[in-house]
């Protein structure tokens, strides 16, 4: 999973090597997010109590975490989006209720999100990088074209 660093506030760059992909859940889960940084601060802490809470079963503390997010009056103006994955899963979770999983795998979120997305299918269809080299060379192409996009970025992997 990777992200770019750049935070922006309107149209001005508050941020340049923002840290928006991290490891929770002892190393085994990644997530990824998108938004008002102190809310998915806080959606990411609570995706870990679910975790803790599922025995790290990631689809029920997706879903449940979804629910709690739509429901609660706090959680729910929470403004982010969230890409979480494991060795076998991935989802895409909004604050709206959805939990995504997505057919091929692959998701990409932010500002960027749909740029990264297109390179990545294509360079997984026309290319032989491995999969590290595949998520770099789809932000590098996303923040080519992404003012709201940079190159500093971020990749973590699970072992």
């Amino acid at each position: 999973m990777a992200a770019d660093g750049q935070i922006t506030l309107g149209s001005n760059i508050i941020k340049s090597q923002a840290r928006k992909v991290r490891k929770i859940y002892h190393d085994k889960v990644l997530v990824g997010f998108a938004g008002a940084s102190a809310d998915a601060i806080t959606l990411m802490m609570r995706l870990e109590a679910k975790l803790e809470e599922y025995g790290g079963n990631l689809a029920r503390a997706v879903v449940e975490l979804a629910k709690d997010w739509r429901m609660d009056k706090a959680l729910r103006r929470l403004e982010a989006l969230m890409a979480v994955a494991d060795k076998s899963k991935s989802f895409l979770v909004s604050g709206m209720g959805d939990v995504i999983e997505p057919d091929d795998g692959i998701i990409a979120i932010g500002s960027g999100g749909a740029y990264a997305l297109a390179a990545a299918r294509a360079l997984i269809k026309h290319s032989q990088l491995d999969l590290k080299e595949l998520v770099i060379e789809a932000m590098k192409i996303a923040a080519d074209i992404c003012i709201y996009t940079n190159h500093n970025l971020v990749v973590e992997e699970l072992q």
